[in-house]
C-alpha cells in the first residue's frame, strides 16, 4: 500500500495537465511582477519629476482652438470637451470614408470582371495605381497640388451662386429648420420603418410563394414620397442659410474645411482599391455553374449578379472587409500631417504638449480605437454570421 501511494504521488507531478498548470501560475506571477515593477518605476520617476498623475488635467481650461468642431467648443474649454471633438471628428471622417470606399470599391471591383474592355482595363489601372502609392504621399499630394492649388475666397469656383469651392474650402448653403419642422423628421421615420417592414415582407412572401415584389422601387417611393409630401403640405418649413462673400471670406453656410475634403478623399480612394480587389476575389470564388444556371432560366445580367452572385460572395467579402474598414479607420490618424483636427491631433498632440500627461492620454487614446475597432469588428461579425450559407 506504501508503495502505491508513493508512485501515485510520483505521477502526479509527471502528469502534463499538472504541468502546465503549474508553468502558467508561474507565468502569470512573473507577468505580474513585472507589471508592478513598471507601475512603480513609472510612479516613481513622475513623482521624480514633479508630474502629477490621473485624469484632473480634463477639467481644465484648454485655451486652443479647433477650427472643426460638431459640438460647441471655445478656447475657455475644457480639455475634455478637447477629447470629445477629436473623437467626433475621428469618427466622422472614419464613417465618410467607410461609406465612400465601400461603393468605389464595389464599383471597381465589379467593374474589373466587365466585358467592356476599356472598363475592365480603366479599373485595374485604379487599383494598381492607388494601391501602390502610400497613403500618407496621396494624403499630402490632395491637400498639397490639389486643394491648396485653389484659388482665393474672392476667385472662388462656384456652383449655382450657391456653392463655392476655393483654397479655404467648400462652402455651401445650411439648412435652417423652421416651425413644422418636426412632422418632416417624424414622416421620414415612418417611412423608414414602413420601408424595413415591406422589406421582411417582401422576404417572407418571396420564400413562400417564389414572387418577388419591386421592394427597390417601392422603398424608394417611399422614402422619397412621404417626407417631401409632409414637407410641401407644412408650407416648406426648411430655410437656407445661403453663403455671401463678405471681405476677405464667406459669411453664413457650412464650410467643409480643405483638410477633412484631403484626408477624405485619399482615404475612401486608398482603401477602395484594396476593396475592389477584395470584391473581384469574392465574385470569381463563386461556381461558374451558377451564372451559367441564372442564363439558362433567361434571368437578366443585373439580377444574376444581385440575386445570385453578390450574396454568395459576401461570404468571402465580409471578414476581408471588415480588415480593410478597420484599417481604414486606423490610417485616420494620418491626419496629424495635414492638421485636420482628429483625435490624436488635438488630443494626443496639442493636449500632450500642453499637460505633459503622457500616461493618461496615450492610454486615453490608444483605448479608444481599440473600442472603436472592437465596435466595428463586432458588428461586421454579426452581419457575416447572417450571410454565411447555411448548410442543410
Amino acid at each position: 500500500m506504501l508503495r502505491s501511494s508513493s508512485s501515485e504521488r510520483g505521477a502526479l507531478w509527471r502528469n502534463p495537465a499538472v504541468r502546465a498548470l503549474v508553468i502558467q501560475a508561474l507565468l502569470l506571477l512573473g507577468l505580474a511582477a513585472l507589471i508592478v515593477m513598471l507601475v512603480t518605476n513609472t510612479l516613481a520617476n513622475l513623482e521624480a519629476r514633479g508630474i502629477t498623475t490621473g485624469l484632473g488635467f480634463l477639467q481644465e481650461r484648454a485655451g486652443f482652438s479647433i477650427p472643426q468642431s460638431l459640438i460647441a467648443y471655445s478656447g475657455d474649454s475644457t480639455y475634455g470637451r478637447t477629447f470629445v471633438v477629436g473623437l467626433l471628428n475621428t469618427l466622422l471622417v472614419s464613417g465618410l470614408g467607410i461609406v465612400a470606399a465601400t461603393v468605389i470599391g464595389f464599383a471597381v471591383g465589379i467593374s474589373r470582371l466587365s466585358s467592356n474592355w476599356l472598363l475592365a482595363r480603366l479599373a485595374a489601372a485604379y487599383v494598381e495605381i492607388f494601391r501602390n502609392i502610400p497613403l500618407l504621399v496621396q494624403i499630402l499630394f490632395w491637400y498639397f497640388a490639389v486643394l491648396q492649388a485653389l484659388p482665393s475666397p474672392r476667385q472662388s469656383l462656384s456652383l449655382f451662386e450657391a456653392l463655392f469651392l476655393n483654397v479655404r474650402g467648400l462652402v455651401m448653403p445650411a439648412p435652417v429648420a423652421q416651425p413644422g419642422f418636426d412632422a418632416t423628421l417624424w414622416a421620414l421615420a415612418l417611412a423608414v420603418a414602413v420601408v424595413v417592414g415591406l422589406t421582411l415582407y417582401a422576404r417572407h412572401l418571396q420564400a413562400r410563394t417564389g414572387r418577388a415584389l419591386p421592394v427597390y422601387r417601392l422603398g424608394a417611393l417611399i422614402l422619397i414620397g412621404l417626407p417631401l409630401a409632409v414637407f410641401l403640405a407644412t408650407g416648406r418649413p426648411l430655410a437656407w442659410d445661403v453663403p455671401a462673400l463678405a471681405g476677405f471670406n464667406f459669411k453664413g453656410g457650412v464650410t467643409i474645411i480643405p483638410e477633412l475634403m484631403a484626408l477624405w478623399l485619399a482615404l475612401s480612394i486608398y482603401t477602395a482599391s484594396f476593396i475592389a480587389e477584395i470584391v473581384r476575389s469574392g465574385i470569381q470564388s463563386v461556381p461558374s455553374g451558377q451564372v451559367e444556371a441564372a442564363r439558362a432560366i433567361s434571368l437578366p445580367g443585373n439580377i444574376t449578379l444581385r440575386k445570385i452572385v453578390i450574396p454568395q460572395a459576401m461570404r468571402v467579402i465580409v471578414p476581408q472587409l471588415t480588415s480593410q474598414y478597420l484599417n481604414l479607420i486606423k490610417n485616420s490618424s494620418l491626419a496629424t500631417a495635414i492638421g485636420y483636427p482628429d483625435l490624436v491631433a488635438v488630443f494626443a498632440g496639442t493636449t500632450l504638449n500642453q499637460t505633459g500627461q503622457a500616461i493618461e492620454i496615450i492610454a486615453m487614446t490608444m483605448a479608444v480605437y481599440l473600442l472603436i475597432s472592437l465596435v466595428v469588428s463586432a458588428l461586421m461579425n454579426l452581419y457575416n454570421a447572417r450571410t454565411l450559407m447555411k448548410e442543410r
